[in-house]
């Protein structure tokens, strides 16, 4: 009997584990919710944490042997679906819906997003073999983010989303900044910074000091560049 009330508070458990991730769902429909009544800094603190929530699932889902406990459920698709929510959908309804994009051809680029993103997600190398992501990672709720509080114009914005969706596909690598063995100590110290500064952002209306701009702009340089020291992106497997 003891076996079986341990077997059954270990799938317990497990369960919890994946309804945790599945709950970035339910975040990121509140995240979609704010963006519809235009509170933008609301949104994309839901959106932050729904990224709270996906960076320690999996530390959760480890603890619990989610994959041995509960094997008919894959933790991994679980995490795609929610991720292209909430690092896709959300992000791109409200670039739409804010007027963000070039004026008549606003479908045109939301699409781009939407389907390089898809192929993306479902790239079955994305990752690299130092555990980071081959290509640009689809991160497009970090990168609305950077357009609203650096806006640069429909058509500068239209260039950003060109170029981001170029290096989808381009063979450069983008790190893990918890899962990088080189540089791991800078890049968890610039992480936090860059924490810091969106927090500061975001309870300034996405309207920051000029210092704090300043930060953002110098610490999300870094993880868009630190990752071509790595050189050529390498598939795990």
């Amino acid at each position: 009997m003891s076996d079986e009330r341990a077997s059954g508070g270990r799938w317990l458990t497990a369960f919890a584990v994946h309804a945790f991730t599945a709950s970035g769902a339910v975040v990121g429909l509140l995240a979609l919710q704010a963006a519809s009544e235009r509170r933008w800094a609301v949104m994309f603190a839901w959106l932050a944490i729904a990224l709270l929530i996906d960076g320690i699932d999996g530390t959760l889902a480890r603890a619990a042997r989610v994959k041995q406990v509960l094997p008919r459920f894959s933790g991994d698709i679980l995490d795609l679906v929610v991720d292209f929510l909430t690092y896709v959908v959300v992000p791109t309804y409200a670039l739409v819906a804010a007027g963000l994009l070039p004026p008549g051809y606003e479908l045109g680029f939301a699409a781009l997003i939407l389907v390089s993103s898809a192929f993306y997600f479902a790239d079955a190398n994305m990752k690299t073999v130092e555990g980071g992501f081959r290509g640009f990672p689809a991160v497009w709720n970090a990168a609305a983010f950077l357009i609203f509080v650096f806006y640069p114009g429909p058509w500068g914005t239209g260039l950003v989303i060109a170029v981001l969706v170029a290096a989808t596909f381009a063979p450069i690598v983008m790190i893990h900044p918890f899962r990088v063995a080189r540089y791991r100590a800078v890049t968890l110290a610039v992480l936090a910074l860059w924490v810091l500064a969106s927090a500061l952002t975001l309870l300034a209306d996405l309207a920051p000091s000029l210092w704090i701009k300043a930060v953002l702009a110098l610490t999300s340089a870094y993880f868009l560049t630190v990752g071509l020291l790595f050189g050529r992106a390498r598939p795990a497997g």
